[in-house]
C-alpha cells in the first residue's frame, strides 16, 4: 500500500511519553494508516495544529502536559475541535473512564494495548469522523454554486487567521462583486442569472486553485476568495487570472455597458495576522477595495488600506 493510499485511509497521530508504547502502536496501526507520533503533549498539540489527523491516539498521563490538557486544548481550537479522541491509559476504574469521556475523548482503550482492538476502534472512529465530516461538508456548501457559503467562509477566515498569526505568516481576501447583476437578471432571467453564478463560481475556482484556498458565496452575487499564506503580490496575480478567466469564458451581458459580457469587481487587502490587527479590519479593507473598483469603471481590482 503506498504512502498516499495510507494517508486516504487515515492519518494516525499518536501521542506517548514512552517510545515502545509508540512504537505498539504504530505496528499496530502502519499497514493501513499514516501514524505520526508525538512523545509530550506539546508535541502533540503542534503537530495536530500543523497536520489535521483524523484521529489522535493520545496518553493519558504524561509529565508536563497531560492527555486531559491536551484533550482539553484541542477542544478549544477550531481547527482541531473536531479530531475525534481516544485515550489509552493504564488507567481502569469508571472514574477514570468517566474523566476521558468528559475530557472530550470519543473512547477509552486500556493497556496494555491489544492490536486487533486497536485497528477495531480505530476503524470505528474514523468511519464516524467520515460521516460526520461529510454531513459537516453539505452545511457548509452553497446550494447553487457548490463552493462555500458564509458560514463556512466565517469559520475558515477565524482558523486561518489563527494558523498565520502564529507562523507569521501573511493571508490575503479578495472580494468579488459581480458587475450590473440586476441588470443581468432583469435581461436574461433568474435561471440565466443562476447560471452565470455557477460559471463565476468556477471562473474563481480556476483562479484560485490551491488546496488551501477557498472560494465563498458572500452574499447574493457577492463572493469572497481567502488566500491563506499570500502576499498582497500573490493576491493581485490571482485577481488578473480570475479577470482572464472571464474574458475567455465570454459570458453575454448585453443589458451592461461595454464590453458587453459578465466581469467582476474586487477589492483585495492582504496582511500579516497579529495582536495589532483583526480579522474584521481585513474584510473592510477588501470592502473599501470593491468600493474603490466600483467607482473605477468595474471589470477592474483595487487595494484597500489595510
Amino acid at each position: 500500500m503506498s504512502w498516499t493510499d495510507l494517508a486516504v485511509n487515515g492519518r494516525i497521530l499518536v501521542v506517548d511519553d514512552a517510545m515502545e508504547n509508540v512504537q505498539i502502536l504504530y505496528g499496530a496501526l502502519q499497514d493501513e494508516h499514516e501514524v505520526l507520533f508525538a512523545l509530550s503533549g506539546d508535541k502533540a498539540l503542534e503537530i495536530a495544529r500543523a497536520q489535521l489527523p483524523d484521529l489522535i491516539l493520545l496518553d493519558a498521563m504524561m509529565p508536563g502536559k497531560d492527555g486531559y490538557a491536551v484533550c482539553a486544548e484541542l477542544r478549544q481550537a477550531a481547527e482541531t475541535r473536531d479530531i475525534p479522541v481516544i485515550f489509552i491509559t493504564a488507567l481502569k476504574s469508571p472514574e477514570d473512564e468517566t474523566r476521558a469521556l468528559a475530557a472530550g475523548a470519543a473512547d477509552f482503550i486500556t493497556k496494555p494495548v491489544n492490536a486487533a482492538v486497536v485497528r477495531a476502534r480505530v476503524r470505528t472512529q474514523l468511519t464516524v469522523k467520515r460521516q460526520a465530516d461529510a454531513l459537516r461538508a453539505l452545511s457548509l456548501t452553497d446550494g447553487l454554486t457548490g463552493v462555500a457559503n458564509r458560514r463556512a467562509f466565517d469559520e475558515r477566515l477565524d482558523t486561518e487567521w489563527r494558523r498565520c498569526a502564529r507562523a507569521r505568516q501573511p493571508m490575503s481576501l479578495i472580494l468579488v462583486d459581480i458587475d450590473h447583476f440586476k441588470l443581468y437578471n432583469d435581461h436574461y432571467g433568474h435561471q440565466a442569472g443562476d447560471a452565470s453564478l455557477k460559471l463565476a463560481a468556477k471562473a474563481m475556482r480556476l483562479a484560485a486553485g490551491r488546496p488551501q484556498d477557498l472560494v465563498a458565496r458572500y452574499g447574493g452575487e457577492e463572493f469572497a476568495v481567502l488566500l491563506p499564506q499570500v502576499s498582497a503580490q500573490g493576491a493581485e496575480r490571482v485577481a488578473l487570472k480570475l479577470l482572464a478567466e472571464l474574458e475567455a469564458m465570454a459570458i453575454p451581458h448585453e443589458a451592461a455597458p461595454p464590453p458587453g459580457r459578465l466581469t467582476v469587481s474586487m477589492g483585495i487587502a492582504s496582511v500579516v495576522p497579529g495582536q495589532h490587527s483583526s480579522a474584521v479590519e481585513l474584510v473592510q479593507a477588501a470592502d473599501a477595495g470593491l468600493y474603490d473598483a466600483k467607482a473605477a469603471g468595474r471589470n477592474c481590482y483595487r487595494t484597500g488600506a489595510d
